[in-house]
């Protein structure tokens, strides 16, 4: 069974930092790009960032450019989203995702993606 498993979340002040974890299995892991998308009340889903297997390039939402660090560690099957100087407006539940039933380019980053944790919720309180 495949499971998409966030952590991390949580309340933190405006300027503080977070790490959020996507604990992959039921899959290769290696062969597959992982992003994280976020959605706020209100708003549309929107992709914070990505990262690719085959050379670990990366991608990130204008957002949080210079503030967001995401990164992989295959033998644990994870990916991390460090999220530094956290803002309000970075208010939201954040979700991990897969392209791993979508067929074609298995490194697609940013997307589009069809597996999806269940979100961790991230408030930053101004």
């Amino acid at each position: 069974e495949v499971q998409l498993v966030e952590s991390g979340g949580g309340l933190v002040q405006a300027g503080g930092s977070l790490r959020l974890s996507c604990a992959a299995s039921g899959f290769t892991f290696d062969d597959y790009a992982i992003g994280w998308f976020r959605q706020a009340p209100g708003k549309e889903r929107e992709v914070v960032s990505c990262i690719s297997s085959s050379d670990g390039s990366t991608y990130y939402g204008d957002s949080v450019k210079g503030r967001f660090t995401i990164s992989r560690d295959n033998a644990k099957n994870t990916v991390y989203l460090q999220m530094n100087s956290l803002k309000p407006e970075d208010t939201a539940v954040y979700y991990c995702a897969a392209p791993l039933g979508l067929g074609g380019d298995s490194n697609r980053c940013p997307g589009p993606y069809d597996y999806w944790g269940q979100g961790t919720q991230v408030t930053v309180s101004s």
